[in-house]
């Protein structure tokens, strides 16, 4: 297991000179999705050839929203492709604070959302069908690079994806790795506090009823060369010969303290199983931390419709904002993806 540190010690960044900020633009659009018989809706970001008016793309009553320039001109250039999958109850347009900035670096940055797993329309069962989601990255990739508007801007040699919780799991699944269906099981059943466990139970999901096939095939998409998963799930159900077989770099962020990152998503020993990954955490924060700024108000919103998870906290005593953690994870993330696009062929 290599050290970014290290890397950014030897200089292996130096690349990043040629990514000049840039403005961000936006776009909505639908891709078609074989599997699933039917569409996605992908929101891109991407550096903008003209400067304009930003123009958020709604009135989300919970997260602070990063404004780009809606439709925007692509700039004449070409650009490294970053495919981005949310959590499980997320939403792709709240994950812009990090797209955007990505965007400004001088990459397209492209994401679906995730039906069955996303912000108002998420289900335990369907939470379990984790190759759906795979999926759903390949068809959003095989979309862009076959379209006449993006082909002349996509380096379609160098390709990444990013996800967060079980987002982390899925660009896991499209870099080759595979699940132990029983595994996953008894997980849950030693683990029953945990996040996924709960959710699972609260559905009376039976794990041992989910399609083992489907479960346990490998998702892998060749066409991906680089990954960066934050506090994935299902680790625990991560199979060991799997992770010796990736041949990608691979880049972990556990969001806390080493003590305390619950085993659902803690990922030093994953990381030490695989030939070409490196490991870093993010202190004084919490696995929240990685969503959006909450608006003032967010939280007695939240309250007052039911919500109990605690979106808006961030680490109980850490001097940090959230703005602050954000900063920190979006140079991570760069850092990452710049040091495995600059490597020679």
């Amino acid at each position: 297991m290599r050290s970014l540190s290290l890397l950014l010690a030897a200089g292996l960044l130096a690349a990043s000179s040629v990514f000049a900020a840039e403005p961000v633009g936006t776009r909505v659009i639908d891709v078609p999705a074989p599997a699933r018989s039917g569409t996605l809706s992908v929101t891109i970001w991407y550096p903008a050839a003209t400067a304009g008016t930003p123009v958020p793309s709604s009135k989300d009553k919970v997260f602070v929203e990063t404004p780009a320039l809606t439709d925007a001109p692509i700039a004449g250039s070409i650009f490294p492709l970053i495919l981005i999958s949310h959590g499980s109850g997320g939403a792709i347009a709240n994950l812009d604070w990090l797209a955007t900035r990505l965007a400004a670096a001088g990459f397209i940055v492209a994401g679906p959302n995730h039906p069955g797993t996303t912000r108002g329309n998420s289900t335990p069962l369907d939470t379990t069908k984790l190759w759906q989601r795979a999926n759903d990255l390949s068809d959003v990739l095989t979309a862009l690079t076959a379209d006449p508007a993006w082909i002349p801007h996509i380096d379609a040699n160098h390709v990444g994806a990013l996800g967060f919780s079980l987002g982390g799991h899925t660009v896991m699944a499209v870099a080759g790795v595979r699940v132990d269906r029983e595994a996953y099981a008894r997980y849950c059943e030693a683990e029953k506090a945990m996040a996924d466990c709960v959710w699972f139970a609260s559905g009376k999901v039976d794990l041992r009823s989910v399609d083992k096939t489907l479960f346990e095939q490998s998702n892998r998409d060749p066409r991906i060369r680089s990954v960066v998963a934050i506090d994935p799930s299902v680790v625990r159900a991560f199979t060991t010969e799997s992770l010796r077989a990736i041949d990608i770099p691979i880049h972990f962020i556990n969001i806390g303290r080493p003590k305390t990152i619950p085993i659902a998503v803690r990922s030093d020993d994953i990381a030490a199983e695989i030939p070409d990954a490196d490991y870093q955490t993010v202190d004084g924060a919490v696995h929240l931390s990685f969503l959006a700024e909450c608006r003032p108000k967010a939280a007695n919103f939240l309250k007052s419709v039911g919500e109990t998870d605690p979106i808006c906290e961030d680490a109980p005593g850490s001097p940090r904002t959230r703005a602050e953690i954000h900063v920190q994870m979006a140079a991570m993330i760069k850092a990452a993806f710049l040091a495995d696009f600059a490597r020679k062929e």
